[in-house]
């Protein structure tokens, strides 16, 4: 009997449901049943709201049942400061809705998790946060008269990694929330991506609980209403992709490149004209779309045996390639110290506004670095 290839073992990793969903979606061609999913963009802020509700629609998608909130923002690479004020009040809006959905009331207390290394910028979002939220907790249990309204208690802690502290993380949070008594716990952390444009640009906010480490393949104890006892909302954000996704994207790139050229020889277009939609590359104005990319005997005369291979079928080819040779490294983008430090600000000023009733995006910047 013939010995089967597993081939899920070189899937591509991404760690957010909208990615997860898109996967699922394109290998079925068809909605998939106990998944709800909507999406808005305004301003240059693309804003995703799916609800898997039941155990079976998680297993297709490879998620924990629960919300997930996603916003996409390719604009925040130019580092445009309006732009980030506009997407830290919206995130303080979606972000404060969530919490009612969920059932959180204004006066739950809360603790804000930072996780990951601070000493690994790609993995110092959470640190990041922690420095700039607003603690409170410590003037609710030591001065709670001269507390004014419209605060609510968050205490924040950034516990580090297993490497750091010997510690599991879940260990030690368990142990902060058992004599804190917190009414909701909101983790933050880096994550990994399966698509180059969604790095550092993507926030996500979920209520299925986060797994430390588990984006680079280093799988801890979760962070969960169950393993802990009382609601835990995850907000991630991607910082780095493996190397199979980059060499996947520019085999991508490469094909909608020259398919565009085959078709354009065919049917030549006004110098100048823009097509709208599909990839963007940062500084240019040049984009691909679905239209540009060849059909499959093109891509079958181009590629040879690689043309005819499902996109799926590519990334596990690449990965099984790159994996034993011991390069499918995990890259982040030269910028990341600043991107990872504009980002953590904006989740920062976003929950403090969201967390606080008395601070709004007119007034956050006094609570923030």
């Amino acid at each position: 009997m013939d010995k089967q290839l597993d081939l899920s073992v070189y899937a591509v990793r991404t760690d957010l449901a909208l990615e997860a969903r898109e996967m699922a979606s394109r290998e079925r061609s068809e909605e998939i049943p106990g998944v709800r999913f909507h999406s808005e963009e305004e301003n240059g802020i693309t804003v995703s709201k799916m609800v898997i509700e039941t155990m079976e629609g998680g297993e297709r998608i490879g998620k924990m049942p629960g919300r997930y909130v996603t916003l996409e923002v390719p604009g925040l690479r130019n580092q445009d400061s309006e732009l980030q004020d506009r997407v830290a009040t919206r995130f303080a809006r979606e972000f404060h809705a969530f919490l009612k959905d969920i059932g959180i009331q204004e006066g739950d207390s809360a603790l804000i998790v930072g996780l990951g290394n601070w000493n690994v910028t790609p993995d110092a979002v959470g640190p990041m946060v922690v420095e700039n939220v607003l603690v409170t907790r410590h003037l609710f249990e030591l001065m709670p008269e001269q507390v004014e309204e419209g605060y609510r208690s968050v205490s924040a802690v950034s516990p580090g990694v297993l490497g750091i502290t010997g510690i599991e993380t879940s260990e030690i949070v368990y142990g902060i929330i058992e004599k804190t008594r917190p009414d909701f716990v909101i983790a933050i952390d880096a994550l990994a991506s399966r698509a180059l444009e969604r790095v550092n640009t993507t926030v996500q906010i979920s209520d299925a609980g986060i797994s430390p480490g588990s984006g680079v393949g280093n799988k801890r104890k979760p962070l969960t209403k169950e393993t802990l006892g009382i609601p835990v909302i995850a907000v991630g954000v991607p910082t780095v992709v493996d190397a199979a996704t980059i060499v996947h994207d520019a085999i991508t790139y490469i094909l909608a490149h020259l398919g565009r050229q085959v078709k354009e020889a065919k049917n030549p277009k006004p110098a100048g004209r823009l097509v709208p939609g599909g990839f963007t590359f940062p500084g240019k104005v040049e984009r691909y779309t679905e239209e540009d990319m060849p059909n499959e005997a093109e891509q079958k005369a181009i590629l040879g045996m690689i043309g005819e291979l499902a996109e799926e079928e590519k990334r596990q080819l690449i990965h099984e390639v790159l994996a034993p040779l011991g390069h499918n490294l995990i890259v982040t983008p030269k910028e990341v110290d600043d991107y990872v430090e504009d980002i953590a600000n904006i989740i920062a000023s976003g929950l403090n506004a969201a967390l606080h009733g008395a601070i709004d995006m007119e007034n956050v910047s006094a609570y923030t670095h």
